[in-house]
């Protein structure tokens, strides 16, 4: 079975962020990074732009 993964690192200006996240589907790590931008960055993912979306969503795996 195939999964996903992101690292909040790899994001641009993230790079010191241990967060780091696996998941069976795209819509479960997507609830992760959103949970941990609103917590630990306190950013609100609702008002991200499509381009930070955008770039988020590329650095997604599939592992």
């Amino acid at each position: 079975m195939e999964s996903f993964t992101y690292a909040c690192r790899d994001y641009p200006s993230m790079a010191t962020c241990p967060g780091k996240f696996d998941a069976e589907t795209q819509e479960e790590l997507w609830k992760h990074i959103e949970l941990h931008a609103s917590d630990a960055h306190e950013e609100d993912p609702a008002s991200w732009p499509a381009e930070e979306i955008a770039t988020v969503k590329a650095l997604i795996k599939k592992v």
